[in-house]
């Protein structure tokens, strides 16, 4: 049984940045598969590698695959759609399986485009892949397909079938990646000058933030042993060679005593990698006597989740912050040799002239040590866009990469909106390359700061930083004459339907009697799986948490998240 993965080749002026990144996702789906018995299988990275359709057509004409695997983020589904199109020209009795957030919720406007798909995985993809391989293998595709949970297919006649959402894998741990499939050469992470890798440690998010929807994707919250996670990072610096880490967690910190395990036991190895995560600022100021212990275990990069410059916005998006707690974890992290970024989404409705100056101001006046201002994004398949979407023009998925204006403020024009970002970037990037880099004292610090000031030239002057190239723009003169090239003829003819997006968050209702017993326990796990708004404490945590949970508080806890171990009623079961 023969397996292709490919990385679609799309690019954007944003993540690219700072390297070319170890997509993880191949790894942990290849090593799933090699668990269960199928170990034949090749990665072809097109994003990283830049291959052409022509290349793409020669490599694959090199193999021949029974099933070829793509995935696709929002902003690559048009590029992941394509290249299972040209897959299945090179091999056309090839299966080609698509897997992602976006054909999670949007399977059936990824059908309706690209009917040559012949599967769309939904949600949590390992166990999935792995009985659609085992189908096929055993000959029970496309006759059986309809017994696989987990999937949406074409069925003829404009129809499309999802069938009932496969339960998450309740032991996370029985997932070890093989990231032997990858070519460890490419992936260097510019700042460090050294190979990058991002493992997980968690899968989910006990939040709910609104402009977000990993939350919806992965339904449940579930913590992989810190020891086996150390036994991954440690296998990829001593045969990988990999010398940087970023955990691809939504929030890793949340489960604060899994990741203090994990830190301990990185501490214990003192492997030599330095690594970085994105967290919540919250949890920074709950750790602050922590925060030593994680410096010294190799944590040197924080991305903080500060999100907006007014409060408004701040409760707009759900998150549980303050502006003035937003500053001090910013201090703190500093004091504890740290670097600390804070992350500004813009270009919401309200935005003006005046309240990106304020973002600006507000991010000198807390002085992190990076500043990233990334233009709203309005996913189809979250919370805000429900909100929003009478106001959304652009359905050209493609341009919904966190660098294009997507939405147009009524107070400016895109090309206005793209020139006062770049205005702040200018200002904050030339005030600390003169006045705060260069003369920062622990030389760890100064080196990595360096070093993606060094990431943030070499795109600006490949004209690649935040598609400035694509777009047209050279400074303020050319505002006006910004040309973001929307292709119009996109629509979204067929979204995420209320009733299949209910049914996959939410699960049955408790019995009553069942309820009655759990109902602290319930809560708990409900507010660990995005039920609720306040952060749990670390008794709550560990019962949500642990393996394998009691049966009743178990039981109540996959249910309110979705993720119970019955199938769906038929009505849950959606038929178009």
């Amino acid at each position: 049984m023969r397996i292709v993965f490919i990385h679609p080749n799309y690019h954007s002026g944003g993540a690219e940045i700072a390297g070319k990144w170890s997509p993880a996702w191949v790894a942990y789906l290849s090593g799933y598969l090699k668990a269960g018995g199928y170990s034949d299988y090749r990665f072809i990275d097109a994003m990283t590698d830049d291959i052409s359709e022509d290349d793409l057509r020669a490599l694959l004409a090199e193999d021949r695959p029974d099933i070829v695997v793509v995935t696709a983020l929002t902003p690559s589904i048009y590029k992941a759609e394509r290249t299972i199109q040209i897959a299945k020209e090179v091999h056309p009795n090839a299966i080609g399986v698509l897997g992602g957030i976006h054909g999670t919720f949007m399977y059936e406007q990824v059908l309706y485009e690209a009917p040559w798909i012949d599967a769309v995985i939904r949600g949590e993809g390992e166990a999935v892949l792995l009985n659609v391989v085992r189908a096929v293998d055993e000959g029970r595709w496309p006759d059986g397909r309809a017994e696989i949970r987990g999937i949406a297919y074409p069925d003829g006649d404009n129809k499309v079938v999802a069938t009932p959402a496969e339960p998450p894998i309740r032991d996370v741990d029985t997932i070890v990646a093989d990231w032997s499939v990858l070519d460890w050469h490419k992936y260097i992470y510019i700042p460090m000058n050294t190979r990058v890798a991002t493992p997980n440690m968690a899968r989910g998010c006990p939040f709910t933030c609104s402009f977000c929807s990993q939350w919806k994707f992965w339904r449940d919250y579930r913590v992989r042993s810190p020891k086996l996670v150390v036994d991954e990072i440690e296998t990829l610096v001593k045969e990988h060679n990999v010398g940087f880490f970023i955990l691809g967690d939504e929030e890793p910190t949340i489960n604060r005593k899994a990741f203090l395990a994990f830190v301990e036991e990185l501490e214990n190895r003192k492997l030599p990698v330095y690594w970085g995560i994105n967290t919540r600022v919250t949890d920074i100021l709950r750790d602050e006597d922590l925060l030593p212990r994680y410096r010294a275990a190799g944590l040197v990069h924080i991305s903080l989740g500060t999100e907006a410059a007014a409060q408004l916005n701040l409760d707009l998006f759900n998150k549980e912050t303050t502006v003035a707690q937003n500053k001090h974890a910013i201090e703190l992290l500093q004091k504890n040799g740290i670097i600390a970024e804070a992350q500004f989404i813009v270009g919401l409705e309200n935005e003006t002239k005046e309240t990106l100056e304020e973002t600006f101001q507000m991010a000198m006046d807390w002085g992190p040590d990076m500043a990233n201002w990334a233009m709203f994004t309005p996913w189809p398949f979250s919370d805000l866009y429900k909100e929003m979407s009478d106001k959304v023009e652009v359905f050209d998925f493609e341009k919904y990469n966190f660098v294009t204006p997507i939405m147009k403020p009524p107070a400016m024009e895109r090309g206005e909106l793209l020139d006062r970002v770049m205005h702040n970037y200018r200002r904050f990037y030339m005030f600390k390359t003169f006045f705060r880099y260069p003369w920062v004292r622990d030389p760890l610090r100064r080196r990595y700061l360096l070093g993606c000031l060094k990431a943030v030239m070499k795109s600006a002057f490949e004209r690649k930083f935040y598609d400035l190239g694509k777009f047209g723009y050279w400074g303020p003169q050319s505002k006006k004459s910004v040309k973001f090239h929307f292709d119009k003829s996109r629509t979204l003819t067929r979204g995420p339907e209320d009733d299949q997006v209910a049914a996959w968050k939410s699960a049955p209702k408790r019995k009553a009697e069942a309820a009655a017993e759990t109902t602290a326990a319930a809560a708990a796990a409900m507010r660990a799986c995005g039920g609720g708004d306040e952060q749990m404490t670390e008794e709550e945590m560990e019962k949500a948490t642990a393996k394998p949970p009691p049966k009743v508080a178990a039981a109540a806890a996959m249910r309110a998240c979705g993720g119970g171990n019955e199938q769906m009623a038929d009505s849950e079961t959606t038929v178009h």
